[in-house]
């Protein structure tokens, strides 16, 4: 974890558009050190969405560096929970369940996502169910998944 400073209890969200350059820029930075340059995905990760009215972003921060971030954008009345991913050094810490968490208990059900194959057991820990064919998404195996509100 960072120095000296103790992990963030707290699930920050705010929208894109309200959040400083800063803290913008760490979530955006932590998508691209994981999705781009870890798994090896060249592809352009600020889409677009996260400007999009209603889209909100969740972080959790150990001092002033984002661990874990995750994107919730509204979706046929739901929420689609994406870009959920926390930095290699601070996982098996419970960041990403604890943003999933926070996602359900704040966001309008049902709630879409499409997971990386290898984590549909985790997703389905929080009730999601797979709903639909699996599929190559940049290279990697994805499922869509499902929880009814």
């Amino acid at each position: 974890m960072g120095a000296g400073s103790p992990l963030s209890d707290s699930v920050h969200r705010s929208h894109a558009a309200d959040l400083d350059p800063v803290t913008l820029y760490r979530i955006l930075a932590l998508r691209a050190e994981v999705f781009v340059v870890e798994q090896d995905c060249a592809y352009l990760d600020p889409d677009g969405h996260d400007l999009e009215p209603g889209v909100l972003q969740l972080w959790v921060e150990d001092g002033h560096e984002v661990v874990a971030t995750a994107r919730l954008l509204p979706e046929g009345g739901g929420t689609r929970i994406g870009r959920v991913v926390t930095a290699a050094h601070a996982r098996g810490r419970g960041l990403a369940a604890r943003l999933v968490e926070h996602a359900l208990a704040s966001s309008p059900g049902p709630w879409v996502l499409g997971a990386q194959s290898h984590l549909a057991g985790w997703y389905g820990d929080f009730g999601f169910v797979v709903d639909g064919d699996e599929y190559l998404e940049d290279g990697i195996p994805h499922v869509p998944m499902r929880r009814e509100a």
